[in-house]
């Protein structure tokens, strides 16, 4: 593990994620540029955890975090949680990103190079910026995903090819001008508000080609109702009127 302070902190949501948990801090930390990791934890049954403060205790002392949390309250408002932890603590970058290694956390470096390096505000891990980059998805997931993202960006009017991405990279900027208490939603919504508001409030947004791998071990989140938000939050959207902080 790179010992180095990092300016990067990246935020994984879990709620049963015992088999998956340990090898992804393994893999996020172990990149060459050094990454902290904050879990948020809805009170897995599993034991995930406990997982997570045992390597707290030993090598990853310092680097690794936990928020636990009493119970399952929503992808959305694991993130909002997140997102205020790491502004309290100083990062300067804050990254999104999944368990299940869904999200290869090879790319990390990438998004984070868009907003460091590049200037851009936020860095979204795209699916569908250079075609339809899953693998192991059932097509029927796949139309889904890719004809959901279509509906947005023809309801708000934006040109975000991957509107519901959940591998994001947000400046701390962004982050302190978003009124974070005023985000409404907890699934996929969730994620779309999130890229809307930025863009509402002038803030660029690059889009950083990446390949969604469906995960092999655990069990997928995913119900019919956080599709229903979406489609449904969408709408609402569109006539939101949007206020900002003053960071």
């Amino acid at each position: 593990m790179n010992d180095k302070k990092s300016d990067t902190i990246v935020i994984i949501p879990t709620y049963n994620e015992k088999e998956n948990i340990e090898a992804i801090i393994r893999a996020v930390t172990s990149l060459e540029k050094p990454f902290d990791v904050l879990v948020i934890d809805d009170g897995s049954p599993d034991g995930t955890a406990d997982i997570v403060k045992g390597l707290m205790a030993g090598e990853f002392a310092g680097r690794l975090h936990i928020v636990e949390r009493s119970g399952k309250l929503g992808l959305g408002t694991a993130y909002i949680c997140g997102f205020k932890w790491a502004l309290e603590h100083g990062y300067d970058y804050i990254t999104e990103m999944d368990a299940d290694f869904s999200h290869s956390p090879a790319d990390l470096p990438r998004l984070y190079a868009a907003c460091h390096d590049e200037g851009y505000d936020v860095a979204v891990g795209s699916r569908y910026i250079t075609g339809v980059n899953v693998v192991n998805w059932p097509i029927g997931r796949v139309l889904m995903s890719y004809y959901a993202s279509a509906y947005v960006r023809t309801v708000l009017g934006i040109s975000l090819r991957d509107t519901t991405a959940g591998f994001v990279c947000w400046s701390r900027k962004v982050l302190e001008t978003i009124c974070l208490d005023h985000i409404r939603f907890k699934g996929y919504a969730f994620q779309i508000e999130m890229k809307y508001t930025a863009l509402r409030l002038g803030f660029r947004i690059k889009e950083v080609p990446v390949v969604f791998v469906n995960r092999e071990l655990g069990t997928s989140k995913m119900s019919g109702g956080i599709f229903s938000e979406a489609f449904f939050g969408v709408l609402r959207l569109r006539f939101t009127k949007f206020k900002r902080n003053n960071p």
